[in-house]
């Protein structure tokens, strides 16, 4: 039996602050400073109080996960936001907007506790204008089986339960799939057919007695509900923030008096869940101190020449912003540096996420120093806090990499989950689809499978000394020290331990350009039911649809050929089209 969920993290060091502060422009650099006003879990020290309540928006922000990304999409369509910080706050807004994030359990204890449950019931009884995403669409339901049966809202008939895996059904259900409106509303108008960005385990299913609630499905083994709009209640399983101009389109048209005059943007019809194309960063401080994205060749980023320097590509918000403009369906930021120092101290990663979360509506994905942290003066951070406030500053998912392996190592040598792992504590408090686990394998040659104790591929190019299979080595520390264990079994058994999603990468094939190992991904993501992302060895566009064809990978990420700019995003999606497999363009 798995221990309750630890209470929802805090922004460190976090204080109460004013309802409405000036934004701070961006600038990411050397060594950037932190700002002197901290977030509280209902602050808003980025928003900006509108002059006219007509243009503001009043937020329910209980502290779990990513809002930063909604107050950055609601600000970029020129609304400003009042926070909620008590249940009276509730009751007078006039605009309502819940960005649910996290577990619906952990959710429910908080509105409970703070006497919001039922402010929020009473304000939708009233039929005030609202908008609930995500975790904010399936709290309004009667119950949900997540580490339940737990109560909701009540206010929509059903329970909540999860996708069903025991079919091969991947969970979770992690990218952009197509809207079938199914009520004609003019919210959204000019969506149907379009891609949305979904990112959930859990789904309410259309009944008799909800079904009047329903403006759209979608279809993921089963349909379920997308959205529900009845009166001036309106809610999105999908994200509109992360939806890119689909997503702010509908997002306006919620949050406008008059939306008449916004228009969904044309788009090629969306039929399914679509293949993702994802733009990597690999971030770290040069000889200078400056911040840069760098690429490696199989993970050494120095140059090749005398001065030995390390690997500029350009600026992390830059690169970001316009891969997001070129049309990549996910942004993930790399920290290499290796978090000798405190992960929380001046890190620049954070101040990256403000930035970036401020001009790219698509997932942002961050890595690196995720772990249980003692600093310099002997305080205890534990890896939920550290996962949090890198939610707070813009994160939708983070990835775990070392940590992960040696939880792995733990489970299938005691066969015991303790449930203290970072991996373990940040997907129960903030779901499985928040958390990626990165896995850095290295090619090791044998003759036969019985050579070793793990689960070997007959490899489609034979070794140095004519070897027919391989195994995957799983490494740590950025690929410089090897562990006993498989790419497969630690796949397994992150699985296992709460990980939502595999980043597969290969350090044989990293920086080779002869694209990605398909003997190890195939392998992997035909022995797991969470979505894998198919990483290192991208050098033309071929590359991608070969993966997609002959793997069940989920989504491919590239870096250095978009960096050098050796192959534009819009010609991998191109391609991928003109070979049958769909995507988002």
């Amino acid at each position: 039996m798995q221990p309750p969920p630890p209470p929802l993290p805090q922004p460190l060091g976090a204080m109460a602050t004013g309802a409405a502060t000036l934004t701070v422009p961006c600038s990411v650099g050397r060594r950037p400073k932190r700002s002197s006003q901290r977030r509280g879990s209902g602050s808003a020290s980025v928003s900006v109080r509108a002059s006219s309540d007509a243009n503001t928006v009043t937020l329910l922000d209980y502290g779990a996960g990513n809002v930063r990304s909604v107050r950055n999409a609601i600000r970029h369509l020129g609304f400003g936001i009042r926070d909620v910080r008590s249940p009276e706050d509730i009751l007078a807004a006039d605009r309502l907007v819940f960005p649910g994030v996290g577990a619906f359990g952990s959710a429910m204890d908080v509105l409970n506790s703070t006497g919001m449950a039922d402010a929020l019931r009473e304000y939708i009884q009233r039929d005030r204008p609202f908008l609930g995403i995500c975790l904010g669409l399936q709290l309004l339901f009667d119950s949900s089986e997540e580490n339940g049966p737990v109560s909701g809202l009540g206010v929509i008939p059903g329970v909540i339960r999860r996708f069903d895996s025991s079919k091969g059904l991947i969970v979770p259900h992690i990218g952009w799939n197509a809207l079938e409106i199914t009520k004609d509303t003019q919210l959204l108008q000019g969506a149907d057919g379009h891609h949305v960005y979904f990112v959930h385990s859990y789904h309410a299913l259309p009944s008799d007695a909800n079904r009047d609630w329903i403006s759209s499905i979608c279809n993921y083994g089963d349909s379920f509900i997308s959205s529900i709009s009845m009166g001036n209640i309106q809610a999105v399983q999908f994200h509109p923030e992360k939806s890119g101009d689909t997503g702010l389109s509908i997002l306006k048209k919620i949050l406008s008096a008059n939306p008449s005059g916004t228009k969904v943007p044309a788009r090629r019809k969306a039929s399914k869940l679509a293949k993702r194309v994802i733009a990597c960063l690999d971030v770290r401080s040069n000889d200078n101190g400056d911040l840069v994205v760098t690429k490696g060749d199989q993970y050494d980023v120095r140059e090749h020449t005398s001065s030995k320097e390390v690997r500029n590509l350009g600026k992390p918000v830059d690169l970001a912003s316009q891969y997001y403009i070129d049309g990549a369906d996910e942004v993930s930021f790399l920290n290499i540096t290796g978090f000798r120092d405190f992960p929380l101290g001046d890190l620049p990663m954070l101040e990256v996420l403000r930035c970036a979360s401020e001009k790219v509506f698509v997932p942002l994905t961050v890595g690196g120093g995720i772990r249980d942290f003692t600093d310099a003066n002997g305080r205890y951070y534990s890896s939920l806090e550290v996962a949090s406030e890198y939610f707070r500053s813009g994160a939708d998912k983070i990835s775990i990499g070392s940590d992960a392996v040696y939880a792995a190592e733990a489970f299938l040598q005691t066969g015991v989950k303790t449930g203290k792992s970072s991996l373990e504590q940040i997907s129960r408090v903030y779901g499985n689809q928040a958390v990626v686990v990165s896995i850095d394998p290295r090619r090791v040659y044998v003759n036969s499978p019985e050579d070793v104790p793990f689960k070997t591929v007959k490899v489609s190019s034979k070794g140095p000394s004519g070897e027919e299979y391989a195994w995957y080595q799983c490494t740590v520390s950025g690929g410089r020290d090897s562990r006993p264990i498989g790419a497969y079994e630690l796949a397994k058994a992150v699985e296992e331990l709460g990980a939502g999603e595999i980043l597969l990468n290969c350090i044989d094939c990293d920086g080779q350009g002869c694209g990605f190992d398909i003997d190890l991904v195939k392998m992997v993501s035909d022995a797991v039911t969470i979505p894998v992302i198919a990483s290192s060895g991208a050098g033309a566009v071929e590359h991608f649809s070969e993966v997609f064809e002959k793997t069940n990978a989920s989504a491919a990420l590239a870096a250095g050929i978009f960096h050098r700019k050796e192959v534009p995003i819009l010609a991998v999606k191109e391609h991928l089209v003109d070979a049958g497999v769909e995507v988002r363009v």
